[in-house]
């Protein structure tokens, strides 16, 4: 989440018709979300509650209403406080920029800033809750820092004197429920941006995450007798699958950040995120085009970074596009979802900078050095970088992945809502 970009109606149509099937697979009518499940059941869960809500600009019903909207006129429920995450409760922040409290222009409400002078809800922000509501749309990538948000909040509620309970309105995991991809987190490298030790893409929804961090040991900062009197309740959708991607939904896309505009970044920010941390690899273009699906390398043309790189990750092609200011690079194409690994482009952008550019690595800064680990999650990568160059051995690099990748499944297993 680092720039503001947006795409064109026309661009968008272009690259919505150049998606594979497993992409852009027909419409499935009668996904609700979980607000819309709340709103049809009458509000059980917060009928004679207090109630604040954690959300952005993304927390939509199906038909468009904003939950807020939706809550605030609920009969029943009194909701009396906002709360929002990274880029804004009105989700117009860059990345990493702070955000001040402020008030909702339409309902009156306060909103407080989880992304300022606190990423914690404070007690005086809780006083007078009784549930916590969420309601976020992630992107189903580790570093995207929702999930993190979603953590500092339901360690707060649980902490609590009188533990809040924590209710998550859940929503598609836009790359859905199947893939799982990249490096785990080593623990020792927790941070805002990597706060759980899950592989980069997860394929978990955000309720799914919740459930299996209130449901393990050591996930959560919290002592044994505050996670097990916390409460978490989860609303789950109606007629998603996990074999699901966000465009066989049928539901509208409404952009998560500013860089995240449209599904086909959301796809994206898995491919190209952690490839362009360090060398000269961009992704984007004038923070216009493209955000995390158009890779560009100055003075090299489209064709040598298609030559250099196509063919490298399965089940994704690198078509060269020459933007409307001349520059040359290449648009990523999923062409199978089902056997595409997307994390797996990322070494091999950072092994191609090495070779084009000279090793970025033993040149990185502390700081540099710290980012990137946080966002890979481990250290044993950076330092395999740092040492060889160009001569990495990425493949063995991605093999070592996915050998991670069974324990995994099988943790997550006893926390899925929507089949295994």
């Amino acid at each position: 989440m680092r720039r503001r970009d947006f795409l064109s109606a026309a661009v968008l149509g272009a690259l919505a018709a150049g998606l594979p099937a497993s992409l852009r697979a027909a419409p499935t009518p009668g996904v609700r979300l979980g607000i819309d499940v709340l709103e049809a059941g009458g509000f059980a869960e917060l009928r004679g509650v207090r109630c604040g809500l954690l959300t952005h600009p993304a927390g939509l019903a199906a038909d468009g209403r904003r939950t807020v909207d939706i809550l605030a006129r609920a009969p029943g429920v009194r909701l009396t406080k906002l709360f929002g995450p990274e880029h804004g409760f009105d989700g117009k922040a860059l990345a990493d920029v702070k955000v001040g409290h402020g008030r909702d222009a339409r309902t009156g409400l306060p909103a407080y800033s989880l992304y300022g002078a606190t990423r914690r809800p404070t007690p005086e922000m809780l006083e007078g809750l009784d549930v916590m509501v969420v309601d976020l749309q992630d992107i189903g990538a580790r570093s995207y820092t929702y999930v993190s948000c979603l953590r500092y909040v339901m360690e707060a509620c649980f902490k609590a004197p009188r533990p809040i309970r924590v209710v998550v309105l859940d929503r598609p995991n836009p790359l859905g429920g199947e893939k799982v991809d990249g490096p785990g987190l080593d623990p020792a490298w927790r941070s805002y941006v990597g706060s759980h030790p899950t592989p980069y893409v997860h394929g978990l929804t955000l309720g799914e995450h919740a459930r299996w961090a209130a449901g393990t040991p050591g996930v959560l900062e919290l002592t044994e007798a505050e996670r097990r009197r916390g409460v978490l309740q989860v609303v789950r959708m109606s007629g998603w699958r996990r074999s699901m991607t966000w465009l066989s939904t049928g539901l509208r896309w409404h952009p998560t950040s500013p860089m995240v505009p449209t599904p086909q970044a959301a796809v994206g920010y898995a491919m190209t995120g952690l490839g362009c941390q360090l060398g000269d690899f961009r992704h984007g273009h004038n923070r216009t085009e493209m955000p995390f699906r158009f890779l560009s390398y100055p003075r090299r043309r489209g064709e040598e970074i298609a030559a250099a790189l196509d063919g490298r990750v399965p089940g994704l092609r690198l078509d060269v596009r020459v933007m409307p200011d001349g520059t040359s690079g290449v648009y990523t194409t999923v062409t199978d979802w089902a056997t595409c690994r997307p994390c797996a482009l990322a070494p091999h952008l950072l092994r191609q900078a090495c070779a084009w550019g000279g090793n970025p690595f033993p040149r990185a800064s502390k700081s540099e050095r710290e980012l990137f680990i946080k966002h890979w999650g481990r250290e044993a990568d950076f330092e395999a970088f740092r040492a060889a160059g160009a001569r990495t051995d990425v493949e063995g690099m991605v093999a070592r992945w996915s050998s991670e990748h069974a324990a995994w499944r099988a943790a997550r297993a006893p926390f899925l809502l929507y089949g295994a």
